[in-house]
């Protein structure tokens, strides 16, 4: 799906830039030259994650059917892949971002570093619970990581409950697709407008289950008037209140089904190297803030003060973050590991990380 993927590469871009930006202080340093592009990028570039949770939605309905509870009778099987492919790489770049943060603390004292972790905060972190728990992010956009797995699993959910409540009456499956429906308005009305739910799946649904709906929109005998009631409901919702979010996810949900009842789903020309950047975007995204960190520490301490050169270390930042993730995605993401290794490969990484912020602590004291 090239469409998907230039969404998936522009989206990854934006979110590197943001962090750039959000964290600076090569930002800070730089922003007189372009301080509108630094504010952008500060502000609203933070909205490509609405491209994610579209596009992870959409791709969840090209697996599962609105009446696929047949490919849901071992949910638990479901989770557990979810949950290795994406704790196995996301661990490892919890270890990078802990040694990235404890260099750079060498050369730099700034907000964006984090302390050496305890051993609760790295288990919880593993478990993907940092945010339920309140325990500090050890590197920027780890949450999202979290809201993914809990999304994935909450629709699980709903798509297997009505097949396993319904015994002999198959007819009760047709109740997961209104179930789906339900949970996103009630996301859009509801749980979206509340912040004290955003570190829940509740919050997200409303751009996942509007991925979800198109998907399944564009395979109905009227996809057009499918897609005509779902726009209407998101214009309802951000009538009641309007949110930028919902209304990137909003473009979002109508690019991919207008793509997809064109043609232009599986036609849109694409660049090679942007559909290699889309395949690597969750490597990207898990490598680029340590090796963000560490440009900043070396620009912000050898030319803390000029802007030219501040500037090209954010463009050098997010070269190296696409280099960087190329090379996780070859050496980690992609591997194809047991499932004991699985499963023992983050046990390692929290053990190793505890025993690195150990270390750092003794030295620093």
């Amino acid at each position: 799906m090239p469409a998907v993927d230039a969404l998936k590469a522009t989206a990854c871009v934006l979110i590197v830039l943001h962090h750039l930006a959000f964290y600076g202080p090569m930002a800070d340093v730089a922003k007189p030259l372009a301080p509108g592009v630094i504010d952008f990028l500060f502000e609203y570039a933070r909205m490509a994650v609405q491209v994610f949770l579209v596009t992870s939605g959409f791709l969840f309905a090209a697996k599962f059917g609105p009446l696929g509870g047949a490919a849901i009778q071992t949910p638990l099987n479901l989770l557990f892949q979810r949950y290795t492919r994406l704790v196995v790489p996301y661990s490892a770049a919890l270890l990078l971002a802990i040694a990235c943060s404890a260099v750079a603390a060498v050369w730099m004292d700034h907000r964006s570093i984090s302390d050496p972790p305890d051993l609760g905060q790295l288990l919880a972190h593993v478990l993907l619970l940092h945010d339920l728990l309140d325990q500090e992010a050890l590197s920027a956009g780890v949450w999202y990581v979290a809201i993914d797995f809990q999304l994935f699993a909450l629709a699980v959910l709903l798509m297997w409950l009505p097949g396993r409540l319904s015994g002999a009456r198959p007819a009760l499956q047709a109740l997961a697709p209104l179930l789906v429906i339900g949970m996103t308005l009630a996301s859009l009305f509801g749980f979206n407008r509340d912040a004290l739910w955003d570190e829940t799946a509740l919050y997200f649904f409303g751009a996942f289950g509007l991925g979800i709906l198109a998907g399944w929109a564009v395979r109905q005998r009227r996809s057009g008037l499918w897609l005509a009631a779902l726009t209407l409901v998101a214009l309802a919702a951000l009538a009641v209140d309007f949110r930028e979010r919902i209304a990137v996810a909003t473009g979002v949900m109508l690019f991919l089904g207008l793509s997809a009842r064109s043609g232009l789903l599986y036609t849109l020309p694409l660049p090679a190297a942007v559909g290699r950047l889309a395949q690597i975007s969750y490597s990207v995204f898990l490598v680029h803030f340590p090796i963000s960190l560490l440009v900043n520490a070396a620009v912000s301490g050898f030319f803390p003060a000029n802007p030219v050169i501040n500037a090209i270390g954010m463009v050098t930042a997010l070269a190296l973050s696409i280099a960087g993730g190329e090379q996780f995605y070859r050496r980690i993401e992609s591997r194809n590991l047991p499932t004991r290794t699985r499963l023992l490969f983050p046990a390692g990484v929290v053990a190793g990380g505890w025993l690195a912020a150990l270390a750092a602590t003794n030295l620093g004291g």
